[in-house]
């Protein structure tokens, strides 16, 4: 087979932004990096992009090995190239970012990686740029749930308003006016009232609510504008 003349081997991987959210916390889920260089220390899961598989396909592959999961929120983000970002071989680097119920899934998570969930604020420092990985998915997220209902992703299957907006506030790291949050939240048709209410965090108690999901596929990709003017 002819090949490329005069041209080096550059690898192509896949790293994976996982966020969770536990009903009280946003999260981030991490490795121990389990080889040289930088073993032992905190990672984003990755791996690379085989010679049969489409980038997204290993993205995929990486979440699930990680988490079990398949059919999960994701999407693709930049491309980290800088030529020394990897000190062992020239390796460029296709970002995803993921989110998933912490609670649905946190069973599934491979002990394989010595996996952890990590609050936002309190995430350690990160091996090679996985860092500015992490920024630039936070900074993705913020102008996507602004517009989309993507944060739905991360809720139980049932969940509280309070629930929603104490979400909402730890992505834009921002206190909301709630009044008008749940007006606009309760104007997009997305939720359906339960007769139950979660008394755990207060006497008086929050009903509970679902995601109509007839109406969240369809409205997915419209402009819902959840927070005006946010900044990213």
């Amino acid at each position: 087979m002819t090949r490329y003349a005069k041209q080096n081997r550059i690898l192509v991987a896949v790293d994976c932004i996982i966020f969770g959210f536990d009903g009280y916390e946003l999260k981030l889920l991490l490795i121990k990096r389990g080889f040289e260089p930088e073993k032992n220390k905190w990672s984003l899961m990755g791996g690379f992009v085989q010679s049969d598989e489409k980038p997204e396909d290993a993205a995929s592959r990486v979440l699930r090995q990680l988490t079990g999961l398949e059919n999960v929120y994701m999407e693709q983000l930049l491309v980290f190239g800088a030529p020394n970002r990897d000190p062992i071989e020239r390796t460029i680097s296709i970002t995803y970012f993921a989110l998933i119920d912490i609670k649905k899934y946190e069973k599934q998570i491979s002990d394989d990686y010595h996996a952890e969930w990590f609050a936002l604020d309190r995430v350690p420092k990160l091996i090679f740029d996985h860092d500015q990985m992490v920024d630039h998915a936070r900074k993705k997220l913020r102008y996507k749930a602004a517009l989309h209902p993507i944060l739905f992703e991360l809720l139980p299957e049932k969940f509280t308003i309070p629930q929603i907006i104490s979400l909402y506030e730890q992505v834009y790291e921002e206190e909301l006016d709630k009044r008008n949050f749940t007006r606009k939240l309760r104007s997009t048709g997305l939720l359906i009232k339960q007769l139950d209410k979660d008394k755990e965090n207060s006497k008086k108690g929050a009903f509970y609510y679902k995601l109509d999901k007839a109406t969240y596929k369809e409205k997915f990709t419209k402009f819902l504008n959840f927070v005006s003017n946010p900044a990213f």
